[in-house]
């Protein structure tokens, strides 16, 4: 049986974030503990590990403990030898990006655009800017609990659809993302998920459409449709529900995308920020 680790668990803000401190990933994990770290992703939607040493296979390792891992898409910017393990970065080699230099630079909630997208993300911190590049959280618990209670009654049984415009990223002025294969292109489809989601261990409703994803709400005319999903969006990512993080070098930060958004900020391109992120498997909106 493993030891406990004499942790604590403190709150970063009053709307979402706790810092776990003085936890080792590496270490094992008695199931106490891993109780009491599971919580606490449940109870701050984000949780925040510092000064972490892990190498590619220590975060995979550490990262299915709260449930199996998923590939990514992009398999463009996945780490050699780590099929679940992307790749966000601006370092290059050789003069060619090794990772994923631009993503997330918008409100989103990880791979929505499938129709089993995933439980949570964790990202590690390789290397990082000395100002900027920020993360953004978005916790839609308490977007939805803002809502009015006329606009729930019109959420109710409502879905939207996700989908992924990778060409229209790749469009963008100074992007530098590889073009997809015909088998990726294949598998853009999209999803149609609750716009309003029932988070399966809570129990609580949270909001589920986002503005980098979400491009309608099903059997509404479009100018109705986009005039709700703005309206929404206004909740959605309205500063009294944003908690901000400030990376550190080798910060390890895990957040749970069935009620959490996220927002990558920019930063001064001359620095690196280098970071590796694997997923963790969900289960079907509903």
């Amino acid at each position: 049986m493993a030891p406990s680790q004499p942790f604590s668990v403190l709150p970063l803000s009053a709307v979402a974030g706790a810092e776990v401190r003085g936890f080792d990933a590496n270490a094992p994990l008695s199931d106490g503990d891993f109780e009491r770290i599971y919580q606490a992703w449940l109870d701050h939607g984000v949780v925040v590990f510092r000064n972490q040493i892990m190498t590619p296979e220590s975060h995979e390792r550490f990262s299915q403990k709260f449930g199996p891992l998923k590939g990514h898409i992009l398999v463009q910017y996945l780490l050699t030898g780590h099929p679940f393990t992307l790749v966000l970065s601006n370092k290059r080699v050789n003069g060619l990006p090794v990772g994923l230099e631009d993503a997330g630079r918008y409100w989103h909630s990880d791979v929505s655009y499938e129709d089993i997208p995933p439980d949570g993300s964790l990202l590690y911190a390789l290397e990082i800017p000395p100002a900027g590049g920020d993360t953004l959280f978005a916790n839609q618990y308490r977007a939805y609990e803002a809502l009015p209670a006329q606009l729930k009654e019109r959420l109710i049984g409502l879905k939207a659809r996700h989908v992924f415009n990778y060409a229209k990223l790749q469009a963008q002025a100074g992007s530098e993302r590889q073009p997809l294969t015909d088998e990726q292109k294949k598998q853009l489809t999209g999803a149609v998920h609750p716009v309003v989601r029932t988070h399966p261990a809570t129990q609580r409703k949270a909001l589920y459409v986002n503005p980098g994803f979400t491009i309608a709400i099903e059997n509404l005319p479009k100018p109705e449709s986009d005039a709700l999903l703005n309206e929404l969006f206004s909740y959605a990512t309205h500063e009294s529900v944003v908690y901000r993080h400030t990376w550190q070098p080798h910060d390890a930060v895990l957040w749970d995308n069935r009620c959490m958004m996220h927002h990558a900020t920019t930063y001064d391109r001359k620095y690196v920020r280098h970071m590796h992120r694997t997923t963790i498997a969900g289960s079907r909106p509903y």
